[in-house]
């Protein structure tokens, strides 16, 4: 048992995040803490994000005992602080100079040009830059995060690789044997889609990507899971090509149903743009197998993904390119296997949720002792500055 006090702030307690936190429980015990600011919005628990958390033992809530939070924000020898828009909940720590790790996505998931505000760069200095010398490190959760705060020039040296990280399921060698029989046993190539269905995660991608393959006789499925304001017009627009026996709506599923059925899919497609500043099902497709075919703008994605190693990488909106990745796949069965196994090896030896929690807990120890020596790879590794502009020609390899 470590002896250090312990306290991850966040906007709610999810399933991406309860991995985490119960493997940093399990090995910190009562001193680990994870205060939630706020309720869980409506939608997230219609998605099926919601849960009965209140029984987690290291839960609090900061609008229901915000004195004993504040009490734990001071009190701790490092605070984790993230996804959570009010700073003053974090200001009196920053002031006193004790150890804060923020974790943030990217600052302009809409454009780096909304960097020139005044205002925002005001606010920015104010939340970020200023303390770039005090005792204050940067988890990235997405790959355009640190590009992002090099532009306001904050954390330089001090920024580091991270993510999401829901469940890994650890399979068997049967098991994954019996899964890579499961997709030889297809006749068809079985995609997947899933996510709210807002135009920027492109779910009409499917739609372009079926016509394309329908032209050049590839046999394949296509099934999607989400809800959402594009709901009709996908509908629509698949009786008006005539893919109703090719493109399949299933509706909202929760997160356990979802991962089901990524056990059994060949591909899973991440269409989404820079607005996606990290993508966990991207973790959870790479952990069930499926072969992701990704767009290069999604934060989870140069992190995650080496091309045509562990997954394939298509530049953002180009859902041409994504079809023509995906017609390699339909013609090489044994290339698509061996991409699925490498992918769920990249989680089982890396990108997952113990090895983060043990990372991080060494990290915070490193932090205490002013000595940080980062790992070579993997979370906890150097977040370096990559440009947008130059970030999929440098992850697919064309220099």
């Amino acid at each position: 048992m470590h002896n250090m006090k312990l306290t991850f702030v966040s906007n709610y307690i999810n399933h991406h995040q309860i991995p985490l936190s119960n493997e940093l429980y399990g090995k910190l015990g009562n001193d680990y803490t994870f205060i939630q600011t706020e309720p869980m919005e409506e939608e997230r628990i219609r998605m099926g994000w919601g849960g009965d958390f209140d029984k987690l033992p290291y839960l609090k809530k900061y609008y229901e005992d915000e004195f004993e939070c504040k009490k734990l924000i001071i009190t701790s020898d490092v605070v984790v602080f993230g996804g959570c828009e009010d700073e003053s909940i974090i200001s009196d720590r920053l002031k006193e100079n004790k150890p804060v790790i923020r974790y943030s996505e990217r600052l302009y998931k809409e454009g780096q040009w909304k960097c020139v505000s005044p205002r925002g760069l005001r606010k920015k200095y104010h939340d970020h830059t200023r303390y770039s010398n005090s005792r204050v490190y940067l988890l990235c959760a997405g790959a355009y995060v640190a590009d992002d705060f090099n532009i306001i020039k904050a954390y330089k040296g001090k920024r580091y690789k991270w993510g999401y990280f829901p469940e890994f399921i650890e399979y068997s060698e049967d098991d994954r044997k019996a899964r890579r029989d499961e997709r030889r046993s297809h006749s068809e190539l079985e995609i997947l889609w899933a996510g709210r269905l807002i135009d920027w995660k492109h779910p009409e991608s499917v739609i372009k990507l079926a016509k394309i393959l329908s032209a050049k006789d590839i046999p394949y499925r296509i099934s999607v899971i989400g809800d959402g304001p594009m709901k009709n017009e996908i509908e629509d627009q698949i009786k008006k090509h005539s893919l109703s026996d090719k493109i399949t709506m299933l509706g909202q599923k929760n997160p356990a149903d979802v991962r089901k059925i990524m056990d059994t899919s060949d591909v899973f497609l991440m269409t989404s743009d820079y607005r996606e500043g990290w993508g966990a099902v991207c973790n959870e497709a790479m952990n069930s197998g499926c072969v992701l075919v990704a767009s290069h703008a999604a934060g989870a994605v140069p992190t995650l993904i080496k091309h045509r190693q562990n997954g394939l990488i298509f530049p953002s909106g180009d859902f041409g390119k994504m079809a023509s990745l995906i017609e390699e796949l339909s013609a090489d069965q044994k290339w698509r296997l061996s991409l699925g196994e490498n992918a769920y090896e990249t989680l089982e030896s890396e990108w997952n949720h113990m090895v983060a929690a043990r990372r991080l807990i060494q990290f915070c120890e490193d932090v205490l002792r002013d000595d940080i020596e980062p790992w070579t790879s993997g979370p906890l590794s150097e977040a370096k500055v990559i440009p947008q502009r130059k970030m999929y020609r440098k992850i697919v390899g064309i220099e």
